[in-house]
């Protein structure tokens, strides 16, 4: 079979299963199959593919059919600009979460007291280390910084550095579960997208959803559960006038912002940040 034939295949027998974003899919496959790019393909359209290529590629589709993410069989997604490693160990680092990212260098850049300081964000949950290493990357040239990352898997971990390292971004990583092993206390802005789906929620959501770990998916009964842990204890591990800043779910706003003002003595300025759709996405409080 030609580029071409296996193209129209591809993208044939996902529509048929009713895959989300059939095109884009099989196109993306086909390009991480064949390593080219999609001017390529079609440079090539004519060019017979190896026969083991082909089956390679029709085993991919099959996997994507029964719910595979197509980003944990390339291990490729961007965000920010820049490009992640990612596999079954982490959350595939989604174009809403860069909004958090935005805020926290919105509120860096503005504030001159921040820029002529040493600056420490810790990105409490990290998975990938998409925002870290993306807070570092934009960050870097602009103020003296550290980032520090954790998270409770090892092996999330692991991806996180590779990623650091991929991406030349300088961050310290902290295997914990949430705040147990972090021993710094005077950060400047703690950030974070942890578990927020409602523990009996996961099993409605999609296939690809399904696919991605419930551990990082995994909010608790009402989804609050992390929310309720950064609140009581995130204020310990900042400076007085330091900024948490937390990804929600769109229904989550009102729920969020009353777990922050159960501490009035110690957060103030509690805020919500939209979206670019215009849903709720992202609660910035300060400490007192």
């Amino acid at each position: 079979m030609d580029i071409q034939k296996l193209r129209n295949f591809g993208r044939k027998k996902l529509i048929e299963n009713n895959v989300e974003d059939s095109n884009f899919k099989s196109e993306i496959l086909l390009q991480y199959i064949l390593n080219m790019d999609k001017t390529e393909l079609i440079i090539n359209s004519k060019k017979e593919v190896q026969h083991d290529l082909e089956q390679r590629y029709i085993s991919y589709l099959d996997k994507i059919i029964e719910g595979k993410p197509i980003q944990y069989i390339t291990h490729k997604q961007e965000f920010m600009g820049l490009y992640y490693y990612v596999d079954e160990n982490v959350l595939i680092p989604q174009p809403d979460t860069e909004i958090l990212v935005e805020k926290t260098i919105r509120i860096v850049t503005a504030n001159n007291k921040l820029l002529s300081q040493n600056i420490k964000i810790l990105d409490l949950c990290t998975g990938s280390g998409a925002i870290a290493v993306s807070l570092e990357n934009y960050l870097q040239n602009k103020c003296n910084i550290e980032i520090y990352a954790s998270d409770i898997s090892e092996k999330a971990i692991d991806v996180a550095k590779r990623n650091a390292k991929e991406n030349n971004a300088k961050v310290k990583f902290i295997i914990s579960d949430m705040f147990q092993n972090i021993e710094e206390n005077n950060f400047d802005i703690i950030v974070s997208n942890p578990p927020y789906i409602e523990k009996a929620t996961i099993t409605t959501l999609s296939k690809e959803v399904q696919n991605e770990p419930h551990l990082a998916l995994d909010g608790g009964i009402d989804g609050l559960d992390f929310y309720r842990i950064i609140a009581k204890e995130g204020y310990k591990h900042l400076k007085s006038g330091g900024y948490i800043l937390v990804e929600i779910g769109y229904n989550q706003k009102e729920s969020v912002s009353n777990i922050f003002k159960e501490y009035v003595d110690k957060y103030i300025e509690i805020k919500c940040v939209k979206d670019l759709n215009g849903q709720d996405r992202v609660i910035e409080v300060k400490r007192r």
